[in-house]
């Protein structure tokens, strides 16, 4: 020892030529003899380890359940596939699957998921038809007058535009009558079948209220025949198609058509009105 080894404040060291520091760890140091333990010292209590997260979901079970929840998604997945591809295929157009399996497609679809529309159209509808109509109309000295002719299409069409929610009578009832007509009924305008006297009665039956909507038979005048009529006209393609159609309308008019019993109700309406 040298002098500087001497007297009471000499430090006790483990060799003769290394000193303890007295930092961590060290005597007087914190977690060293007679020092104070914390966080800092190294050789403090350890801190508690934080809980691992619950599992949830399909991880929380048991592998046995697991594996039953795996299989039991995959057959929904694979079930939700079929069904979705074969609703495609029936409201798709004719091609070879459905050619060799309709059979079954159909017999998925029916009755349950039944559909009423196609998803393409092979064959979109590119004419513009305007249904008009026009009546004979008895008038109160026993003449008989001859209106113009009121185009039905193109009320429906001023109703319809700028109204956010049209009725279902306005955008289809015309429309759908018209259609019901042209299906029961050859080229020489006779029905075809009971559905074909049918699609007459409607159509009748729409014109006397069209007509006494117009006030068509004037005061006293009562509609005692009806008579139709279609325009139709192609709708011109785009220039880049380089396809050419007829811009000259075709007009199509039907025999004149007694409806007594319709003007007579619509007579009598108007007298219990008044």
């Amino acid at each position: 020892m040298d002098a500087y080894d001497t007297g009471s404040d000499a430090r006790q060291g483990r060799g003769d030529d290394q000193d303890v520091p007295a930092g961590p760890g060290g005597p007087g140091g914190p977690g060293g003899p007679g020092g104070d333990t914390g966080e800092a010292g190294t050789a403090g209590p350890a801190q508690p380890a934080e809980p691992p997260e619950p599992r949830t979901g399909v991880a929380a079970l048991s592998p046995r359940y697991q594996v039953g929840a795996v299989i039991a998604l995959a057959v929904v997945a694979v079930a939700v596939c079929a069904h979705l591809g074969l609703v495609f295929l029936h409201v798709a157009p004719s091609n070879t699957l459905t050619k060799q399996h309709g059979a079954a497609v159909d017999e998925w679809v029916f009755p349950e998921f039944e559909q009423n529309w196609k998803l393409f159209a092979p064959n979109p509808l590119q004419q513009n038809i305007s249904v008009q109509v026009r009546a004979e109309v008895s008038t109160p000295d026993g003449g008989i007058r001859t209106t113009g002719w009121y185009d039905l299409s193109a009320e429906d069409g001023r109703a319809i535009d700028g109204n956010p929610v049209p009725s279902h009578t306005q955008q289809n009832e015309l429309r759908r009558a018209w259609d019901f007509f042209v299906a029961t009924h050859d080229s020489d305008d006779r029905p075809v079948g009971l559905r074909g006297t049918l699609s007459e009665s409607y159509l009748r039956r729409i014109a006397v209220l069209r007509l006494e909507r117009n006030d068509a038979a004037g005061p006293g005048g009562v509609v005692e025949r009806v008579q139709y009529r279609s325009r139709t006209t192609n709708v011109e393609p785009p220039p880049w198609s380089g396809v050419k159609v007829s811009d000259r309308p075709t007009v199509r008019e039907l025999p004149w058509w007694p409806v007594s019993g319709e003007g007579e109700d619509a007579a009598a309406k108007k007298e219990g009105a008044a």
